[in-house]
């Protein structure tokens, strides 16, 4: 039988990837969902609330996700990464429409 060794450092950084990481990606998803819904003709606020929805369940999606998948990297580079790149996308969709 085979035991896996895990380390604090490991936890501590899966733990950090679920809170800071999915903070990052759900508000990147946020934003750019408000701008897209914005922009195809929806009102800000109708908008905005329908994001939130969305960003709730999606947080705790990618939070369940980030303790599920086997690699921390792929989790990190998800989160954060993709955060930010939908964050980028959002500020050009909204730069475009003011």
């Amino acid at each position: 039988m085979s035991q896996h060794s895990i380390s604090l450092a490991q936890v501590s950084s899966r733990i950090a990837a679920a809170i800071l990481g999915g903070y990052a990606f759900t508000w990147g998803l946020m934003a750019l969902a408000v701008a897209l819904l914005f922009a195809a003709g929806m009102e800000f606020h109708d908008a905005e609330h329908l994001g939130y929805i969305i960003g709730f369940l999606v947080y705790l999606t990618v939070f369940l996700w980030a303790f599920a998948s086997r690699s921390l990297v792929r989790i990190w580079l998800l989160l954060a990464g993709g955060g930010g790149a939908m964050a980028l996308m959002a500020s050009l969709i909204q730069s475009l429409l003011l």
